[in-house]
């Protein structure tokens, strides 16, 4: 089914400075974040005790706060979960790590009874649903892992776009991907997601998806500027080929939000870092293909010739396709 019976005309690099520089603000903002307000690491990097409880009626984190300071947790981090009556309580890991499996669960049972003994002075009716430990050793292990997956994603996707693309393509792609992950990271940081291996997760799916998405988009260059005797100016040219991917792109990012949506408001809490680093990367990933990318190609002035396969190999073909 086609949504309209001929592609758009939009002149999309006409406004490619503005956009540029728009990004270029957006970038330092993001790095800013990251370097000032850092990422709000999950239990899984660095180590400590977590810890749900549940009221009988919403509370206050406030009064949680204050039970909890006298009891003699003053470094404990609170938040709601889920709603105002679900609690979540995140200590610093204690001083003695636990070795082996039973030593955790005992570790875990004695700061669960003493965090529930600090919040029985305002209310008796609270239910303890959880309690996770990580150990300090083992939250640095997690954390150089998450580390190590993601250089090796980076890594894999510029080795295939290397092979897969001309160099000014892949200069293009690599910009648009590293754009897209410090955007994506900023958000997160500003926002104060909590970074977990789950929201790792969805920082690794987001590249992929903005590799698909620039992929996509030089494809069609190629594929025009192959086709086309005489080749336009290249501004036109990559505005022409955004108009025809255009349809594609709008569909398929719609049906891809919807599903992060619902995953966002109905998959729960603990997901709701994949969603939000999957959304984010979405949106950052349709404006990076449109702009960044194409901006790149744009400046290093890519030619039919770039794409052309060599004078050799083009005269051992015979009409038909067949090699001579």
């Amino acid at each position: 089914m086609r949504f309209l019976s001929r592609p758009p005309t939009i002149k999309w690099e006409s406004h490619l400075k503005q956009a540029l520089t728009v990004s270029a603000i957006l970038s330092l903002i993001a790095f800013a974040a990251l370097f000032t307000h850092g990422l709000n690491l999950g239990l899984d990097f660095t180590g400590g005790v977590l810890v749900e409880v549940a009221y009988p009626q919403s509370v206050e984190l406030d009064d949680v706060r204050t039970d909890l300071h006298t009891g003699g947790f003053s470094d404990a981090v609170v938040q709601y979960f889920g709603d105002t009556q679900d609690v979540l309580i995140r200590l610093r890991p204690p001083k003695e790590e636990a070795v082996g499996t039973d030593a955790e669960k005992q570790k875990s049972s004695e700061i669960s009874h003493q965090v529930l003994a600090a919040l029985h002075a305002s209310e008796k009716n609270i239910t303890l649903k959880r309690v996770d430990f990580v150990g300090p050793s083992v939250g640095g292990e997690l954390r150089s892992k998450g580390i190590m997956a993601l250089i090796a994603v980076l890594a894999g996707i510029f080795i295939y776009i290397a092979f897969r693309f001309e160099w000014k393509f892949s200069c293009g792609l690599m910009t648009a991907l590293m754009h897209d992950f410090i955007m994506t990271m900023g958000v997160l940081a500003l926002l104060r997601v909590e970074f977990d291996m789950t929201t790792l997760a969805g920082v690794m799916a987001m590249l992929g998806y903005s590799n698909n998405e620039t992929i996509v988009l030089f494809d069609r260059v190629r594929e025009n500027l192959r086709e086309m005797r005489k080749q336009p100016p290249l501004k036109d040219l990559i505005n022409l080929s955004i108009n025809q991917t255009l349809m594609r792109s709008v569909v398929t990012h719609f049906t891809v939000l919807l599903v992060l949506i619902a995953l966002h408001q109905l998959g729960g809490p603990s997901v709701h870092g994949f969603a939000t680093a999957l959304m984010v990367g979405v949106l950052v990933a349709t404006y990076s293909s449109i702009y960044i990318s194409s901006g790149v190609v744009i400046m290093l002035k890519v030619t039919r010739d770039d794409v052309l396969p060599p004078k050799g190999l083009e005269d051992g073909r015979s009409a038909d396709g067949a090699v001579v």
